[in-house]
């Protein structure tokens, strides 16, 4: 409280130079009293979420502590404003490129499972009459624990137990037939585009 009376009434400038001076993060603190409900605000806008938004601020005023001392700012508010922007478009970034990864690693399972729109029944039925060619051409152990893991919904230690794999082989089973099987179905495709 005897800081914030000693150094409230501080310009940012002055509370920005007496950071970089003395290294004395209290200073950041008070930018962040002044400015926290401003940068949460940003990040609702952008994240969508408050809890998310709330994490923000923290990983932004945080960061701030290192990069204060990275740039020469002149006016702090509206660099706080672009450097707070800046943050919440890298989260989405890393947010799309984590889902594009689920995606990719879900996508067998997706060609099963989606029958929901009917427009896309017949891709769909297309889809699955080549995934079934492609299952049948991989070699027995792969075939089994993927149709067991895929279109059975067995857990590995259920297919364990089934095929006396063990869970370790099951897991191989599984990764190397399902990139076999991906390999599989791309040449199924491609000879039927070839046609």
């Amino acid at each position: 409280m005897v800081f914030n009376d000693k150094y409230g009434n501080c310009s940012d400038q002055e509370l920005l130079g007496n950071y970089l001076t003395l290294g004395d993060p209290n200073f950041v603190g008070l930018l962040y009293e002044r400015y926290g409900h401003l940068v949460l605000g940003l990040s609702i806008k952008y994240l969508k979420n408050k809890d998310d938004a709330e994490d923000a601020v923290i990983q932004i005023f945080t960061n701030l502590l290192s990069d204060l001392k990275k740039y020469k700012i002149e006016y702090f508010k509206s660099w706080l404003y672009v450097y707070s922007k800046n943050f919440c478009l890298m989260e989405l970034r890393k947010r799309q490129s984590n889902l594009k990864k689920e995606l990719e690693l879900h996508e067998n399972v997706h060609i099963i499972m989606d029958f929901s729109d009917p427009e896309h029944l017949k891709e769909k039925e297309r889809q699955i009459q080549v995934m079934e060619h492609a299952i049948h051409s991989l070699n027995e152990d792969q075939r089994q624990c993927v149709e067991l893991f895929y279109l059975k919904n067995k857990s590995y230690q259920e297919i364990s137990q089934e095929t006396g794999y063990s869970t370790n082989e099951v897991k191989s089973y599984i990764q190397n037939g399902k990139r076999n099987l991906k390999l599989k179905m791309e040449a199924i495709r491609n000879g039927q585009q070839g046609k």
